[in-house]
């Protein structure tokens, strides 16, 4: 009796404008696979902007290779005022709706309702005309497709959610502060799960508002798990630098910006680290078990390959702010973006086509650099020009 081949899940972390990345990966997975393969990933998962890419994969399960062709000409052509407003009016008007509703505030009266930094209403009006959804219980049907996973988090009840489209056979789970939601995934899922908080509006689905679903992340990788991957490819949008390379003398107060994109970074990085470290710990555990006690514990080995640039981003954001509009120049200015410490909130917000354009070639050669570990990991023959995927 032939055994199953193993569900391969796929892993695209937020990071805004970092998900770039993700896509040159992709395109080079893309030409290790034969022509017309379909998706080798049957359960995709993604969070903020690791959402769109995440869907528009699952649309086009049935041709990876023309799911990731979309993605290029999406990312390659990226700007900023597809993403957000950068119009003088609609900067003006945002802003001062902020400062009203903030000012309102701090006497009582409640005026915050849907005020954000930046109005990214431009990149509900692009996924409507972009992304076709009703595809994806299509290729779930054809059985192309296992699951698509869309993480949010709700501000009102604290939780992570996983709002998941699958096969008939998942079963909705509720951890300690997550759970998983079967619903159908639709645009106001992709508006939750990019909501930067502060940057961007929450978004009101079913009786709560949502936001970033980087946020209250503690354990990305099981939501893969539960919606039936049996090993993981992870593409995080992160440089693993050591401490003594993080670690840079600053004797001056950190600007709004330095500390804006600290937390941006405790959001969308630290949950993805910890879990890794989780699942490390687990499969050292369940290497010590004996193979006959394994089963009585209901542990097993997770296999993890994960991808994440080889340079900082923000090294590389710093070369591409002056292309931001002028009008977002002149707002993130006050806020010290400017300054050399402000890159890394850049490195989240820079949906401009020159710098989507090196994180994708970065990603891109990274994964060319490690072909022979992600076919090997796909299942396929690494000595072959495009290897064959097991149907």
């Amino acid at each position: 009796m032939s055994q199953q081949p193993q569900k391969i899940g796929l892993i695209l972390s937020g990071g805004g404008a970092r998900a770039a990345y993700q896509v040159g990966v992709l395109k080079a997975i893309a030409e290790f696979l034969p022509r017309r393969a379909r998706s080798p990933f049957e359960v995709i998962c993604g969070s903020s902007a690791g959402a769109l890419n995440a869907v528009t994969l699952a649309v086009n399960a049935r041709h990876f290779r023309t799911g990731v062709k979309y993605l290029l000409g999406i990312w390659n052509n990226s700007q900023v005022s597809n993403i957000y407003r950068s119009d003088v009016l609609g900067v003006f008007s945002n802003t001062v709706r902020w400062l009203a509703g903030l000012l309102l505030s701090l006497i009582g009266i409640n005026r915050m309702n849907r005020v954000s930094l930046l109005d990214n209403s431009p990149l509900a009006v692009f996924l409507e005309e972009t992304l076709p959804c009703e595809k994806i219980q299509e290729n779930i049907d054809a059985g192309v497709l296992h699951a698509l996973s869309i993480a949010a988090s709700g501000y009102g009840s604290g939780h992570s959610v996983t709002f998941y489209q699958g096969v008939k056979d998942i079963k909705p789970w509720k951890r300690t502060r997550r759970v998983g939601m079967e619903t159908k995934i639709g645009i106001e899922h992709l508006l939750a799960s990019s909501a930067i908080p502060f940057i961007f509006p929450a978004v009101h689905i079913h009786r709560e508002y949502f936001g970033d679903g980087s946020m209250r992340q503690i354990a990305p990788i099981s939501s893969a798990l539960h919606l039936g991957a049996d090993k993981v490819l992870l593409m995080g949008a992160w440089h693993a630098e050591d401490e003594e390379e993080r670690r840079s003398r600053m004797d001056t107060y950190p600007t709004l910006a330095q500390i804006a994109g600290h937390a941006l970074d405790s959001i969308f990085l630290d949950g993805m680290a910890v879990d890794l470290e989780r699942v490390q710990r687990i499969n050292e555990t369940v290497r010590l078990i004996p193979e006959e006690l394994r089963a009585a514990t209901d542990m097993r080995h997770i296999d993890v390959l994960v991808i994440t640039p080889s340079q900082p981003l923000e090294k590389i954001a710093e070369r591409y702010i002056a292309q931001l509009p002028w009008t977002i120049r002149l707002l993130l200015r006050s806020v010290g973006v400017m300054q050399r410490s402000g890159a890394n909130l850049v490195s989240y917000l820079l949906f401009d086509k020159h710098y989507c354009r090196a994180l994708i070639e970065l990603g891109y050669q990274d994964a060319v650099k490690r072909r022979e570990e992600i076919v090997q990991f796909l299942g396929c023959d690494p000595s072959l020009p495009e290897c064959d995927m097991p149907q």
